[in-house]
C-alpha cells in the first residue's frame, strides 16, 4: 500500500472520529440521554412526541395499501434471517477463537431503542424493531464475514465494488504477488493483537 493510500486512510479514521464526536454532542442538544439502555427525554419533549402520535385505526386507514398487501412477503424474510443468524453466530463462537479473531458483539450492530419514541403507535414500532434487526443483522453478518475474509484472503478485486466492509480498504492490491505470505502473517497478527487489546 503506498504511503498516499496510508495518508488518506488515516485521514478517513480521523474524520470517522470526529464524525462520532460530533453526533455525540449532538445528542445532548436533541433533548435526551442515553442511560443504559434507556433513552430518556426532556418532559416536554414526551409531551410533544404523545401528541404526535397516531392512533392505530387512524394510522390504517391513512396507512398505502401497497404496504398493508406487501406486508407478509417482507416479514417472511424473518426466517432466511434467524436462519442465517444462528449459522453466523455459531461459526464465529466455534471458529474465531481457533484463529485468534476477536469476536463481533452484536450488541454493537442490532439497537432497539425506537421503541422509546412516544410519537409512534405499536405497529411502527413493530416495524421499526424488524428493520433494526434486519439491518442490524446485515451489518453483524457482514462484519463477522469480513473478519474472517481480513483472515483467509485480505485481497482487493479487480473491479470496483460497492458496499465493502470496513476493513476492506486496508487489504492488499488485486495482483501484488510480492511477499504474498509474509503480507497475510502480518495481517493475521494485527488481528491476533486486536484481540489481545480487547481482552486486556
Amino acid at each position: 500500500m503506498n504511503s498516499r493510500i496510508q495518508q488518506i486512510l488515516s485521514d478517513i479514521n480521523a474524520l470517522e472520529d470526529d464524525l462520532r464526536a460530533a453526533l455525540n454532542e449532538q445528542q445532548s442538544t436533541m433533548f435526551f440521554q442515553i442511560k443504559g439502555k434507556r433513552v430518556e427525554f426532556e418532559q416536554s419533549i414526551k409531551e410533544a412526541h404523545n401528541k404526535l402520535k397516531t392512533n392505530f385505526f387512524r394510522w390504517l386507514v391513512t396507512n398505502r395499501p401497497q404496504n398493508l398487501i406487501t406486508g407478509p412477503i417482507i416479514y417472511s424474510m424473518i426466517i432466511p434471517l434467524l436462519i442465517a443468524d444462528v449459522f453466523i453466530t455459531f461459526f464465529q463462537f466455534t471458529c474465531f477463537p481457533i484463529y485468534g479473531i476477536k469476536k463481533v458483539r452484536r450488541s454493537d450492530y442490532i439497537i432497539y431503542d425506537r421503541q422509546q419514541l412516544n410519537y409512534l403507535n405499536f405497529i411502527e414500532k413493530f416495524h421499526c424493531t424488524y428493520c433494526a434487526y434486519g439491518n442490524g443483522m446485515v451489518a453483524y453478518i457482514s462484519e463477522i464475514i469480513g473478519r474472517t475474509e481480513q483472515y483467509f484472503c485480505p485481497i482487493k478485486h479487480a473491479r470496483k465494488i460497492l458496499g465493502t466492509h470496513s476493513r476492506y480498504a486496508r487489504f492488499l492490491e488485486y495482483g501484488d504477488a510480492e511477499d504474498y505470505e509474509n503480507k497475510l502473517e502480518q495481517y493475521r497478527k494485527a488481528m491476533n493483537k486486536e484481540n489481545d487489546l480487547s481482552k486486556s
